[in-house]
């Protein structure tokens, strides 16, 4: 039997996840209507307020259903989690769409950037409630500092994906090297994390913080040979050209470059912060 929670749609978070389920789908219906555009940033935004629009709707709808008491992980640590993550997607596309993609005349496009400030403002105030009034659980791997870490590294890996072309790397071995560390490091940071909420370290015949450390180190030293080797290659006497316009690709390249260097601080404090617990563990001891 399914009983439902008014509360879960009356209480501030409630109408907060609400009003961030209306304004994304009013974010993507006024892009939609302007028509399509073939670019990955395009694309990036679109995605980000369908994302976001979808699991609102389906945290209020299991929320409101009670649904969510039976699900095998810790529903408060996803959904803090999920705020955090589309309060960063909000924000990025909130930069990316009226930069790229509207003008002083375009009225819908300016419309949807609005509203995309809007839902990025809403996300954080609900993380801004689920920090201030948290439900008292026990905090799971996404809210704290390491999950947090690998949520960011995998994300800046996602806005890297978006501004690749396969033209910009694909007769350099130096930058074919690059997207690989981007791909394993996004492929095993994702496998951290999914088998972190699933429980599942505890089936490892050896410590699992251990192996994090290991690739957290490995991890950081491919992106630093990244964050030498993408800008070298890619960059090398070469300027922007007089006539780049809209969407250029020396501008890709150095979103990418950019990008490089943010993820590799991401995993150097990641790695720091591992270390330090492990050796304040086992000093405890």
């Amino acid at each position: 039997m399914i009983n439902v929670d008014i509360r879960a749609l009356s209480q501030p978070v409630g109408i907060m996840r609400i009003m961030g389920a209306i304004l994304t789908c009013m974010s993507f219906s006024l892009v939609a209507t302007v028509g399509y555009d073939s670019s990955p940033y395009w694309a990036w935004c679109m995605f980000t307020w369908c994302f976001c629009f979808f699991f609102t709707f389906l945290i209020l709808i299991l929320e409101f259903t009670t649904l969510s008491t039976k699900l095998p992980f810790a529903w408060d640590d996803f959904t803090a989690a999920f705020a955090m993550l589309a309060s960063l997607m909000c924000l990025t596309a909130s930069i990316i769409y009226p930069t790229f993609f509207t003008c002083k005349t375009c009225n819908r496009q300016i419309g949807a950037s609005v509203v995309s400030w809007v839902c990025f403002g809403i996300y954080t105030g609900e993380v801004a409630l689920n920090r201030l009034y948290p439900s008292g659980q026990t905090i799971g791997f996404l809210s704290t500092l390491p999950g947090i870490m690998k949520m960011l590294e995998t994300f800046l890996a996602c806005l890297i994906f978006t501004s690749l072309e396969k033209n910009q790397y694909f007769a350099s071995p130096g930058l074919q090297w690059c997207v690989a560390v981007y791909s394993l490091c996004f492929i095993f940071a994702i496998l951290i994390i999914m088998l972190t909420i699933g429980k599942l370290t505890s089936f490892f015949p050896f410590n699992f913080e251990k192996l994090v450390i290991i690739y957290n180190l490995l991890a950081a030293m491919m992106y630093m040979s990244a964050m030498v080797l993408w800008p070298l290659y890619s960059l090398q006497n070469t300027k922007r050209p007089s006539n780049c316009g809209r969407l250029c690709y020396w501008d890709k390249l150095m979103v990418v470059t950019f990008m490089t260097i943010l993820n590799f601080i991401v995993y150097t404090v990641d790695t720091v912060y591992y270390f330090a617990c492990l050796v304040f563990c086992v000093a405890n001891q």
